[in-house]
């Protein structure tokens, strides 16, 4: 890898690494500090060790970082920037690589000399991935030499040594996650490319790299992509963008400082009815929001409405224009970088500085009436579409307040179609969302009346991507949703949020056919929770079901199969050492052929059944996908669908 010129005048020595707590927890309670043990922890372990690679580059000490996911699935990151110290820690008395390695939150993202600001998670530290690893090597280069220590589940196996000279600078870290831990220890390609695309928008000027050197079942040897970008978060909202059809020649974009805060912000209109606003701190994805976007929204809102009315373009306007209305059709990216962040919220990804919202607000402010004083044109194409979006609100309006009187928990009000349960707590109750009425049939014979409620819907509910907000609260699939839920869309407009105190299920589960049409109507009912309910997504509501694709059937035997390799071996199972042994498969095409009993045993049982929970992994990309799969450009979506989707059928 190439060397990094650092500042000369830098000093990053053992004695700025802090120590504040040890590290026997992490091993015990993993989940406490990487979220989970499934595949989701897995990635983040990935992601600890990147993000500090991520901190040197902030600091303006690197500008490459490498990613290998090796044959037997551990991984290394290798960097070029200062080398992590390895001399003597003075309060310690050993060496600081290893205190980096071996204690929870010690680094030099504790010391405000070494780094400003820094990601991560939260400040937990690559000495997590050490305990949590059955094996890791650090390897780093500094002062023309280069340093080793190994570790086995977050212990030295021996002191830091110097194995050799070395012209490079940097940290190289290797690990593989201890089996005895994770439930997945299989890295995603795909998964571990979102992010690194993620950090090269927002980090611009560095370039990320990710090898696969795993061979794949195509037969497709080591798999490698690059990751850099010149634009920064300009390129990003025209990539979250790319499928939508923009107002505008070119996004909108302000870097600057203020208060201290650095910050980039980018954005563009679309002919879309979403707004679309991702926010990061420190390279952390803020899901749910913060001061950061309430003082973001709050200068947009003033300097475009300040704008229009000096403009004259409001004059004929009735009513009064909302905030809500100026961010209709709004894709934005905010990133701002904070020394000591605050987080918030019950997956902590709220921002709650204070001091963050006026200097956002300030610096926006600023920076907005500046473009619009020499982009008129582009000014009067943005207030066009916010007059035309303020009366499609009033339509809107109306609707949503139908749909509200409508819901609670009086079951008088509640749609004629749901099954309700007998149970009224909802941390014990699940709705199950069902495609038809003869489904849904099947469904309410066997479900527990206890705690399984059922809503037919009937045919494909309406695409929310392509619609304007008033037709949504129309349609009355949509309202029974709304209304059997118990959940409204508040009108504040700086917080319109989904009201979920009423909500009548803490488990809403979608269960669809197996075939196309099922994994269509799918996609319909999470493009409306993702874009009008995304909170019960974010809380970990969602789920979808997974009923079986086949019944293998010998005589009194029966097996159930949830894919063609499960069939296969079920065949050979039942057929055992005769070949002539007469096997039986049926395939279900639609949960209208399974009975109750066999629907209730396969799908609905909560101690046999299997269910996906669905979780915004990555809400950009999320959105970007979305967009993609329910708009109106074809040729990406056909794409996507080619190389994804488990029933598409490619014509020759």
């Amino acid at each position: 890898m190439s060397k990094k010129k650092a500042n000369q005048n830098s000093q990053y020595t053992a004695a700025n690494i802090q120590v504040l707590e040890g590290l026997e927890a992490v091993r015990k309670r993993p989940a406490m500090y990487i979220g989970d043990v499934s595949a989701r922890g897995l990635h983040h372990l990935v992601y600890e060790v990147v993000d500090n690679s991520i901190d040197e580059a902030l600091a303006g000490h690197c500008s490459e970082i490498e990613t290998i996911i090796h044959e037997d699935n551990s991984i290394t990151v290798k960097d070029n920037g200062r080398g992590i110290p390895i001399e003597e820690h003075i309060k310690e008395k050993r060496s600081a690589l290893e205190v980096v390695m071996t204690v929870l939150h010690a680094g030099g993202k504790f010391d405000k000399d070494s780094y400003k600001v820094s990601g991560g998670l939260h400040g937990v530290g690559v000495s997590c991935v050490n305990a949590l690893s059955k094996h890791l090597k650090a390897e780093v280069h500094r002062n023309g030499f280069m340093y080793v220590q190994e570790y086995e589940c977050g212990k030295p196996l021996y002191d830091v040594k110097e194995t050799g000279k070395s012209k490079l600078t940097g940290t190289y870290v290797t690990f593989k996650p201890d089996d005895s831990i994770f439930q997945v220890l299989e890295f995603k390609f795909d998964t571990l490319r979102t992010r690194l695309k993620e950090l090269s928008y927002l980090n611009k000027g560095v370039k990320l790299t990710l090898k696969d050197l795993r061979e794949h079942e195509n037969g497709n040897g080591p798999r490698y992509e690059e990751y850099y970008s010149e634009g920064g978060l300009a390129e990003f909202v025209q990539f979250i963008d790319k499928t939508r059809e923009s107002l505008i020649p070119e996004p909108v974009y302000f870097e600057g400082e203020k208060n201290g805060i650095p910050m980039d912000i980018a954005f563009q209109y679309n002919t879309s009815y979403n707004e679309n606003l991702h926010s990061y701190v420190n390279n952390i994805n803020t899901i749910e929001g913060g001061t950061h976007i309430s003082g973001f929204r709050r200068s947009l809102t003033r300097s475009f409405k300040n704008y229009a009315e000096k403009e004259g373009l409001l004059k004929n306007v009735k009513f009064e224009i909302s905030g809500d209305d100026f961010r209709e059709g709004l894709t934005a990216v905010l990133s701002i970088k904070i020394a000591e962040p605050q987080f918030e919220g019950q997956t902590k990804t709220k921002l709650g500085n204070s001091e963050a919202m006026g200097a956002v607000d300030s610096f926006v402010t600023d920076e907005l009436n500046a473009y619009l004083d020499e982009h008129p044109k582009e000014g009067r194409i943005i207030v066009n579409k916010v007059v035309l979006s303020a009366q499609a609100r009033h339509a809107a309006r109306k609707a949503r307040e139908m749909v509200q009187r409508k819901s609670g928990f009086n079951s008088a009000g509640l749609p004629g179609k749901l099954a309700d349960c007998s149970s009224s707590d909802p941390a014990l109750c699940e709705l199950y969302l069902v495609e038809g009425d003869s489904a849904g049939g099947t469904a309410k014979q066997g479900r527990n009346r206890e705690f399984q409620a059922i809503l037919p819907l009937r045919g494909k509910i309406l695409n929310v991507e392509k619609a304007l907000e008033h037709k949504i609260y129309d349609n009355e699939e949509i309202k029974n949703l709304f209304t059997a839920l118990g959940v409204h869309i508040g009108t504040e407009e700086d917080d319109k949020m989904l009201n979920t105190d009423k909500l009548r299920y803490h488990k809403i589960i979608i269960m669809t056919d197996a075939d196309v049409d099922g994994s269509h109507i799918t996609t319909l009912i999470l493009t409306l929770l993702y874009r009008y309910m995304k909170k019960l997504i974010e809380n970990g509501y969602v789920y979808i079901a997974t009923p079986p694709l086949y019944l293998v059937k010998k005589g009194s035997q029966e097996k159930y199969c949830w894919s063609d390799d499960d069939r296969d071996l079920a065949v050979q199972q039942l057929k055992g050492e005769s070949k002539e042994s007469s096997v039986n498969i049926q395939r279900y095409k639609g949960l209208g052929e399974m009975n109750a009993e066999q629907l209730w045993k396969t799908t609905m049982d909560p101690d046999k059944r299997t269910l996906r929970k669905v979780s915004i992994e990555n809400a950009a990309e999320s959105d970007r996908t979305f967009s993609m799969l329910m708009g109106d450009e074809v040729a990406p979506r056909r794409e996507f669908i080619e190389q994804n989707a488990r029933y598409a059928k490619i014509d020759a």
